[in-house]
């Protein structure tokens, strides 16, 4: 990959309005050589795919939208995102949520680290070390997610720090080598499934510290039905390895 390498950041929607021009913005202010942005929008009610259409109009070479008609998981809209970007010749797809949780600033830094070393995909990672998680977590929150990565990386032996992470810069070669399109999580689990079969690709997962911010607009996604899925995603994994 060189320098003019073709970067798409896949960013899924769900009423993100008044997120999506900033985290555009902060985009573009990077100035990274064929960076671009492809917005995922699932008919949100609050018009973000109207916003999204807007942007694109006024940078046609730099933001695209794919509309889905129905709301149906944050990994459907990932695979419609990466395997368009796939499929039009992306080097690089970075998965990126609308929410402005993951700073903008640190892409640049891991793309560097997909082109000068044998890295099949770089996590924007919390539990490095110069990372963080958000200020405004209370400690409920921060044992979750705590837990959350012990409880992954002790089924699934994925020696990763952040396991649970969702600000990801791949390889388009390693997305093809997973199969991406044939991945079966729907909700957050989606991101430990990737993992997952990266590592059994025997494919090296490098990490890269990041802060992490809460959200300040919208609402979270995370329903119980997701927060369920997630919990037996490795499992499945595991038996299906068996």
């Amino acid at each position: 990959m060189g320098e003019l390498s073709k970067i798409v950041v896949v960013v899924p929607t769900y009423n993100e309005r008044e997120n999506l021009p900033v985290l555009a913005g902060l985009l573009s202010d990077l100035n990274l050589p064929g960076l671009q942005m492809l917005v995922v929008d699932d008919n949100s009610p609050d018009g973000t795919g109207e916003v999204a259409d807007e942007l694109a109009k006024k940078s046609p070479e730099t933001v695209a939208v794919l509309h889905r008609t129905e709301k149906n998981g944050l990994g459907r809209a990932y695979i419609a995102g990466i395997s368009r970007a796939l499929d039009e010749g992306a080097d690089i797809v970075i998965q990126m949520d609308a929410d402005l949780s993951h700073p903008a600033s640190v892409i640049p830094t891991m793309v560097e680290m997909l082109r000068t070393t044998d890295a099949g995909v770089v996590i924007g990672s919390r539990y490095v070390e110069g990372g963080s998680a958000a200020a405004e977590w209370g400690w409920h929150r921060r044992a979750l997610s705590a837990w959350a990565n012990f409880y992954v990386n002790a089924i699934l032996r994925l020696h990763v720090k952040d396991a649970t992470a969702g600000f990801k810069a791949w390889k388009a070669d390693t997305l093809r080598w997973i199969d991406v399109t044939t991945i079966e999580s729907n909700g957050y689990s989606f991101q430990v499934e990737m993992n997952y079969r990266t590592v059994r690709r025997g494919l090296r997962i490098a990490e890269t510290p990041i802060r992490f911010e809460e959200r300040t607009a919208g609402a979270s996604k995370m329903s119980f039905k997701v927060q369920l899925e997630s919990a037996l995603m490795p499992w499945r994994l595991l038996f299906r390895r068996s």
